[in-house]
Protein backbone atom coordinates (compact mmCIF):
# COMPACT_ATOMS: atom_id res chain seq x y z
CA UNK A 1 0.00 0.00 0.00
CA UNK A 2 2.84 2.38 0.82
CA UNK A 3 4.32 1.91 -2.64
CA UNK A 4 0.99 2.82 -4.20
CA UNK A 5 0.72 5.99 -2.10
CA UNK A 6 4.31 6.95 -2.91
CA UNK A 7 3.55 6.50 -6.60
CA UNK A 8 0.49 8.74 -6.33
CA UNK A 9 2.54 11.57 -4.82
CA UNK A 10 5.58 11.40 -7.14
CA UNK A 11 5.87 14.47 -9.29
CA UNK A 12 3.05 16.36 -7.61
CA UNK A 13 3.54 19.91 -6.49
CA UNK A 14 0.84 19.91 -3.82
CA UNK A 15 1.89 18.60 -0.43
CA UNK A 16 -0.36 16.44 1.70
CA UNK A 17 -0.93 19.17 4.28
CA UNK A 18 -1.89 21.64 1.55
CA UNK A 19 -4.34 19.13 0.11
CA UNK A 20 -5.82 18.50 3.57
CA UNK A 21 -6.26 22.24 4.13
CA UNK A 22 -8.49 22.25 1.07
CA UNK A 23 -10.15 18.89 1.66
CA UNK A 24 -11.11 19.26 5.34
CA UNK A 25 -13.41 22.31 4.92
CA UNK A 26 -15.06 20.62 1.94
CA UNK A 27 -15.61 17.52 4.08
CA UNK A 28 -17.17 19.69 6.78
CA UNK A 29 -19.57 21.29 4.29
CA UNK A 30 -20.71 17.91 2.98
CA UNK A 31 -21.09 16.56 6.52
CA UNK A 32 -23.31 19.51 7.48
CA UNK A 33 -25.23 19.03 4.22
CA UNK A 34 -25.98 15.43 5.21
CA UNK A 35 -27.18 16.43 8.66
CA UNK A 36 -29.36 19.31 7.45
CA UNK A 37 -30.97 17.35 4.62
CA UNK A 38 -31.62 14.43 6.99
CA UNK A 39 -33.37 16.74 9.45
CA UNK A 40 -35.30 18.61 6.77
CA UNK A 41 -36.04 15.62 4.57
CA UNK A 42 -39.79 15.87 5.08
CA UNK A 43 -39.86 19.59 4.29
CA UNK A 44 -37.97 19.57 1.00
CA UNK A 45 -39.07 18.02 -2.27
CA UNK A 46 -38.00 14.48 -3.08
CA UNK A 47 -36.02 15.75 -6.07
CA UNK A 48 -34.03 18.14 -3.86
CA UNK A 49 -33.52 15.36 -1.33
CA UNK A 50 -32.21 13.10 -4.10
CA UNK A 51 -29.68 15.69 -5.23
CA UNK A 52 -28.53 17.06 -1.90
CA UNK A 53 -28.72 14.08 0.44
CA UNK A 54 -28.17 11.06 -1.76
CA UNK A 55 -25.77 12.76 -4.17
CA UNK A 56 -24.01 14.55 -1.34
CA UNK A 57 -23.61 11.25 0.47
CA UNK A 58 -21.84 9.73 -2.50
CA UNK A 59 -19.49 12.72 -2.71
CA UNK A 60 -18.92 12.55 1.05
CA UNK A 61 -17.87 8.90 0.83
CA UNK A 62 -15.43 9.72 -1.96
CA UNK A 63 -13.98 12.60 0.06
CA UNK A 64 -13.60 10.36 3.12
CA UNK A 65 -11.65 7.85 1.03
CA UNK A 66 -9.33 10.62 -0.22
CA UNK A 67 -8.96 11.88 3.37
CA UNK A 68 -8.02 8.39 4.52
CA UNK A 69 -5.45 8.05 1.74
CA UNK A 70 -3.90 11.42 2.59
CA UNK A 71 -3.70 10.45 6.27
CA UNK A 72 -2.58 6.87 5.74
CA UNK A 73 0.84 7.45 7.32
CA UNK A 74 -0.86 8.64 10.52
CA UNK A 75 -3.24 5.67 10.51
CA UNK A 76 -0.34 3.30 9.95
CA UNK A 77 1.72 4.85 12.75
CA UNK A 78 -1.14 4.79 15.27
CA UNK A 79 -3.08 1.67 14.43
CA UNK A 80 -1.06 -0.60 12.16
CA UNK A 81 2.27 -0.63 13.95
CA UNK A 82 3.91 -4.00 14.46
Amino acid sequence: MQNILAFLWEGTTMKRNDALKILNPILAVFFVNQAVTALLGARISYEAFEVFHKGGGRVLIALIIVHFILNFNWVKANYLHK
